[in-house]
């Protein structure tokens, strides 16, 4: 593992515990978009279920299980336990038009025609478009916490990370993987108008807005 994917590993970790905290400490799910995590929760699950077929290594293992339960965990404090905090008339966007999309590309488009491949690559598109929901909720809202944009931030340099790490396994192991690398660069690229405003506002101390 090369030091790209290290970082990006822990970048992700980092923005899934910042927005754990978030809740937690505030008691609080506003701002925040439940529709989004739903969509993460089902990314993590469609892309790890070769839990149940392979071992790879203990930390990959162990990251698989972390991504799963800390993903259905902020659903759980979302949709359950902070319910009354969650502000759904603003989480309107219709994910339905990322999903049934995303199932066909992967149907249409994979390494490999097999149930477990079909799944893997539906998670990896379907990560790529995930964070619209909440860069939608934020937009109507007009403005974003810190706290969230902070999450924000590390999940742009999560993906930011990994697309470093494919242009290393490239140049020195050889290894190019077409789906992955494309959707980190649409991934990327939804992040590159937060990024501009995050470092020239929320690192400045002024609050984060999005043009309606």
């Amino acid at each position: 593992m090369n030091i790209f994917r290290l970082t990006g590993d822990l970048s992700h970790l980092a923005a899934i515990i910042i927005l754990l905290l978030k809740i937690w400490k505030t008691r609080s799910c506003a701002g925040i978009s439940g529709k989004s995590q739903i969509l993460f929760a089902l990314v993590f699950t469609s892309r790890y279920l070769d839990l149940v077929t392979s071992f790879i290594s203990f930390y990959n293992t162990s990251m698989k299980v972390i991504y799963i339960g800390c993903a259905y965990a902020t659903v759980y404090l979302i949709y359950v336990k902070f319910k009354a905090t969650y502000d759904g008339n603003h989480d309107t966007f219709r994910v339905e038009f990322l999903v049934v999309p995303v199932g066909g590309l992967a149907f249409l488009v994979n390494h490999d025609f097999s149930p477990l491949e079909i799944l893997w690559t539906f998670s990896i598109y379907l990560e790529s478009v995930s964070i619209l929901p909440q860069l939608f909720m934020i937009s109507k809202t007009g403005e974003a916490e810190t706290i969230t944009t902070h999450y924000l931030f590390f999940l742009g340099l999560y993906r930011s990370l990994y697309l470093i790490n494919w242009i290393w396994r490239f140049y020195f192991e050889g290894f190019f993987d077409m789906i992955a690398v494309v959707a980190g660069v649409v991934q990327t690229i939804l992040y590159c108008d937060f990024f501009y405003l995050y470092v020239t506002k929320v690192l400045k101390g002024k609050k984060l807005s999005l043009p309606a």
